[in-house]
């Protein structure tokens, strides 16, 4: 709240200044164009000025807002016409003028009639342009401020949905963990140790560095070659369970918590009737380009309607979100296989 009002304050003090700067250029124009002709100051033109410029924040700062911002085309063009002729009657009537206004406005040789017109018709043109320019540029202003606030509403948004996918995707890979840790404990294995062991070393990683906007990709991969040897442990026949990482891993960083959900759900569903257990990692870094491929086995578990598929849809929308026109993904079926194929550029 305070950051949008300091916004704010900032916006009016900038559109005050920008303000006060065109129309001390547009005087100081003015009134040394009329001074080379005249060689003085006309009062009369002074009063057009004033009441411009009355007319102009008039229709600027309240008509605008109120009656053609919220649709009211009718009263606002009634407003604006009163306010025009408002602004002639308080140049023509109230202000006072020189004695000699056909001779400082250039206009001796001029009949009354054709005075007439030019008495009145100058200030209703000059107020008209005024309202006019107002108007364009207030209509532009809040154009302008629309789109500001639609991006802004679009980032809140898209970061409150990160963050919910991120904290959905936390418990998700717990409860995965800890029944493989349970596997291990209901079957007294000995390497249930390492596996508790493992699995702190992941959730240290989801805990202190998972939560940052980017985190280095070797950290990333470290991560994930903790999870398969975690995975590793659970399974019995694991000798078809692979991890092979290719490429140069430098400073590239990379979203958080990206790549897990393909990999776990390969090992939710890669086993057959059989117990035995087919998954194939392969990760190949190429400068900013990431290929990524899982393949697992089909095996005949049923899925819950209910829950599965939440880590690769929540995948998916977390890649629609943060890498928009950096990814291409691939999921299908070939031969009783799942293959995910994600290639992914990681230029930030």
């Amino acid at each position: 709240m305070g950051k949008s009002i300091n916004h704010l304050l900032r916006n009016l003090k900038k559109e005050g200044l920008i303000h006060i700067v065109i129309w001390a250029i547009f005087l100081f124009l003015f009134f040394l164009q009329v001074y080379f002709n005249t060689g003085n100051f006309p009062l009369t033109f002074l009063n057009f000025l004033i009441v411009g410029i009355f007319v102009f924040y008039l229709n600027y700062l309240f008509l605008v807002p109120k009656f053609l911002l919220n649709k009211k085309k009718s009263n606002y063009l009634t407003s604006v016409i009163v306010l025009i002729i408002l602004g002639v009657i308080f140049i023509e009537l109230i202000l006072p003028k020189p004695s000699s206004l056909h001779h400082i406005a250039g206009l001796d040789g001029i009949n009354k009639p054709n005075f007439i017109i030019f008495r009145f018709g100058l200030p209703l043109f000059f107020n008209l342009i005024l309202v006019v320019i107002g108007t364009a540029i207030k209509m532009y202003s809040e154009w302008d401020k629309n789109i500001q606030l639609q991006k802004e509403i679009e980032s809140q948004k898209s970061s409150a949905e990160l963050h919910f996918l991120k904290n959905q995707l936390s418990p998700h890979f717990l409860f995965n963990s800890l029944n493989s840790i349970y596997s291990l404990t209901s079957k007294k294995s000995n390497d249930a140790p390492e596996a508790v062991i493992t699995l702190s070393e992941l959730m240290r990683y989801m805990l202190y560095q998972a939560d940052n906007d980017f985190v280095k990709l070797s950290d990333e991969l470290d991560y994930i070659q903790n999870y398969l040897k975690l995975q590793r442990l659970r399974i019995a026949r694991n000798q078809d369970v692979t991890l092979n990482i290719r490429g140069s891993v430098l400073q590239q960083k990379i979203r958080p918590l990206l790549l897990i959900s393909f990999i776990e759900n390969a090992f939710k569903y890669g086993t057959d009737f059989k117990g035995n257990t087919f998954v194939c990692i392969e990760i190949n870094i190429n400068g900013n380009d990431l290929d990524f491929k899982s393949i697992n086995l089909i095996g005949n578990r049923k899925q819950d309607p209910e829950n599965s598929g939440i880590g690769l849809q929540n995948t998916k929308e977390r890649l629609q979100l943060l890498y928009p026109n950096q990814h291409k993904l691939e999921i299908k079926e070939v031969s009783n296989q799942f293959i995910v194929h994600l290639n992914l550029n990681l230029t930030v």
